[in-house]
């Protein structure tokens, strides 16, 4: 039996590659939701890395530019959670795609902030070298 797209374990890899590289590259044309459609967090999963939705859709998406103090992970999950509740409007800047996981940095569209900078003023990580915006 042939392998069908989206069918068995490639076809998942494959499925979860195409739709993170179609949510990066619209999001570079500017296809981004207006403000009045902007993602939402749906979960902080763990540290650096959240469940987002927009409309119909829901993706995981880790924090660019971010390196998570080791010993600080369960704290930085905890804060993450106080900061990002379900339903929090966030803005997305993609970096890239890992592993079908979209990397961007988020930017609450309240406090007009971007999040890995704030966990890093709340001492739970630092941001790495070569990530300008």
């Amino acid at each position: 039996m042939p392998m069908r797209w989206g069918h068995g374990r490639l076809g998942g890899c494959l499925g979860r590659l195409l739709i993170g590289l179609l949510v990066l590259m619209g999001l570079e044309l500017g296809l981004a939701p207006a403000a009045a459609n902007a993602a939402e967090v749906l979960q902080v999963r763990q540290a650096g890395l959240l469940q987002v939705g927009d409309q119909n859709r829901s993706y995981g998406v880790e924090l660019a530019c971010l390196a998570l103090k080791p010993d600080q992970e369960v704290a930085a999950t905890d804060w993450l959670r106080r900061e990002l509740p379900r339903r929090t409007r966030v803005n997305l800047k993609p970096r890239g795609v890992d592993q079908g996981i979209l990397v961007a940095q988020v930017q609450r569209l309240d406090r007009n902030t971007d999040v890995a900078s704030d966990l890093v003023a709340a001492g739970y990580a630092t941001l790495l070298q070569g990530c300008g915006s």
